[in-house]
């Protein structure tokens, strides 16, 4: 089984009214279930560094009529940080996209910026890679190093999340 949006979802607790931030959102995915997961008095931030893709995720809302995302271009190496407010955000998913930041401990210290207090982050990437989908072997970023670099700037871990075969997933939070 690949990783699932809603399956990870499921097992991460959202509820209506949260805020949350999907940083590195790709085509919406994991966006689109969370919409729906907040409902109409929740709040999603769609992030990503790729223009046309914050494009289409805009677009698909619009034609959808999904209005409480907000899709945003932001790079999320960028030296001044996730254009997030700090202590803004309820819980934030990270879907896929450790494997594409270049300096991950940076990242965890914008990350538990962003969140508030006893907020929460979804973490799910790949764990290999798989018949030439993913990311090559030597840009996979393992579970142990994840971890280590979120629990070094402060989070604690929960729980593991079953994020299928090719994935692992876990649950930590910020404790400011």
């Amino acid at each position: 089984m690949f990783s699932t949006p809603s399956i990870n979802l499921s097992q991460f607790h959202l509820e209506p009214g949260m805020v949350v931030a999907d940083l590195g959102c790709g085509i919406g995915a994991y966006t689109f279930e969370i919409a729906k997961r907040v409902g109409s008095t929740g709040k999603v931030f769609a992030l990503d560094v790729q223009k046309v893709l914050i494009e289409k995720v805009a677009n698909e809302c619009k034609r959808e009529g999904i209005h409480n995302v907000s899709a945003l271009w932001d790079d999320l190496d960028d030296a001044d940080g996730i254009g997030l407010q700090d202590q803004s955000i309820d819980r934030a998913v990270i879907a896929n996209a450790l494997f594409q930041i270049d300096d991950i401990q940076k990242f965890a210290v914008e990350v538990k910026r962003i969140l508030k207090n006893k907020g929460q982050a979804l973490v799910v990437d790949w764990s290999e890679s798989f018949g030439g989908i993913g990311p090559t072997p030597q840009a996979i970023i393992t579970k142990e190093r994840a971890l280590d670099a979120f629990k070094k700037v402060g989070f604690v871990f929960i729980k593991d999340v079953n994020a299928g075969d090719h994935h692992y997933g876990f649950v930590i939070q910020c404790n400011t």
